[in-house]
């Protein structure tokens, strides 16, 4: 099927979902109050946005690392098998740790990078999605704080992508293909 031809519909606008990333930062900023440093890991790469603007709105001392890891590709489905493409710079043993996700779909990435996190000891690990596909879900996870719940739909924006465009649109769109 060719991809090319498609629209993108707003679901959630970026005043909705930067109202949503400053509650949540204060969330997670009374959770993590008294700790020494946060680490913010954000799995790259549709995460870059979001983790932009939530570590600003933090109220804590922060350290920002990055892992990628890939269940995609350049299609719209889950692969299922999950690569690490880029591990962390830093040691995460007796850290606090916050790992923010774009979207939780069916859980297969999450699960893998949990696992892989928590072998490494850290203090406290928690997880922080904008975007949640609960319908999706085939792996029992879930984060400890969700933007938004979504149906079933393929979404770009804020960072998400499909087939590495439309990171840069300032809202979350449901994409859909015109045949």
């Amino acid at each position: 099927m060719d991809h090319s031809n498609y629209v993108i519909d707003e679901m959630i606008s970026a005043k909705t979902i930067a109202a949503r990333v400053e509650s949540l930062a204060a969330e997670i900023s009374e959770y993590f109050k008294g700790t020494d440093k946060l680490v913010v890991v954000g799995l790259l790469r549709g995460s870059f946005v979001f983790i932009a603007d939530l570590v600003r709105e933090l109220d804590l001392p922060v350290e920002v690392d990055f892992l990628e890891a890939s269940s995609y590709g350049n299609a719209t489905e889950s692969s299922r098998e999950v690569r690490i493409l880029k591990d962390l710079r830093g040691e995460i043993e007796n850290r606090d740790i916050l790992v923010v996700e774009d979207i939780i779909d069916t859980g297969h990435t999450m699960t893998h990078v949990l696992h892989l996190l928590k072998s490494r000891n850290p203090a406290r690990l928690k997880v922080c999605a904008l975007l949640d596909k609960p319908s999706r879900r085939e792996a029992e996870v879930t984060a400890d704080w969700t933007g938004f719940e979504i149906p079933d739909e393929f979404v770009v924006g804020y960072g998400i992508d499909y087939a590495q465009r439309n990171r840069n649109l300032p809202y979350i769109g449901s994409v859909r293909f015109i045949k």
